[in-house]
């Protein structure tokens, strides 16, 4: 009878490691086609762009532009929805007085193909160079800004290009490490094909860092934030803000938008 307990509980175990194995995309990837808005839905002018990645697929985004500005923000968003639904976002950095470009990764919105790991650092390299070859912007004059997955996309393009600055917020370390805390009783690290190894990268990106993270981030805890900063090179800046994952940077109000201007005012 133990036994037999014991053959069952063992299969079960079995079966859902390789369903996570097998399956861990659905766990990662969360995209939407459904487009709520656009940027003129929060009185910002846009223009909509269409970006071809080097394995053939087609990326669709948009450039907001600002008076005036200096800097060009390339914003990678997070794993779930679309560019749809970043708006308050936008408005934020076109106050700062940025031009932005969203672009939604393959898979999500009006983008073609299937999200990947390795396919949304081909999308953020696509968006790069649509910055620097289609519009003329010089490297050191875009900011990479990536929240949440999208933090891990921005350190690895950071890594690849020399960037003006990087901005990342409520990142995680790596997939690992938030899969290990998820499933403590499973070998996620063993299981993992996905990685985005922030942690393992980001020591080689020698432009300025800002690492934004809650305090009270119930998805990402805090401590992600930490290890990311203290991977990090000089010179670096470590902005704690408060409030839930998904709105932390809205509940931060302006203690948010203000330690953005102070990280954008010192770089070169």
């Amino acid at each position: 009878m133990l036994w037999s307990l014991l053959s069952v509980v063992g299969a079960g175990y079995l079966i859902l490691a390789a369903f996570l194995f097998v399956f861990q995309a659905n766990y990662v990837f969360f995209p939407s086609r459904v487009m709520g808005a656009t940027p003129a839905d929060a009185a910002l002018e846009y223009e909509d762009v269409s970006l071809q990645t080097e394995d053939g697929e087609s990326l669709h985004g948009w450039f907001i532009p600002a008076a005036e500005a200096d800097l060009t923000l390339l914003f990678l968003h997070g794993n779930a929805g679309n560019i749809s639904h970043r708006l308050e976002s936008l408005r934020i950095f076109h106050e700062l007085g940025l031009n932005s470009l969203i672009v939604d990764y393959r898979g999500y919105g009006r983008s073609t193909g299937k999200p990947s790991e390795q396919g949304t650092y081909r999308d953020a390299q696509a968006a790069w160079q649509h910055l620097v070859e289609h519009r003329g912007t010089p490297p050191d004059r875009i900011v990479i800004f990536g929240r949440s997955l999208g933090g891990s996309v921005a350190v690895w393009l950071a890594a690849q290009q020399a960037a003006g600055g990087l901005i990342i917020e409520s990142t995680p370390t790596s997939i690992p490490d938030v899969g290990a805390k998820i499933y403590p009783f499973l070998p996620v690290r063993l299981l993992a094909r996905i990685h985005y190894d922030a942690v393992g990268l980001i020591g080689e990106i020698q432009s300025p860092v800002l690492v934004v993270h809650s305090r009270e981030d119930e998805i990402i805890p805090y401590t992600h934030g930490e290890r990311l900063f203290q991977a990090a090179r000089e010179p670096k800046t470590m902005l704690p803000i408060r409030g839930d994952h998904n709105a932390g940077f809205l509940i931060s109000g302006q203690d948010y938008v203000q330690g953005l201007q102070e990280f954008l005012d010192r770089l070169p």
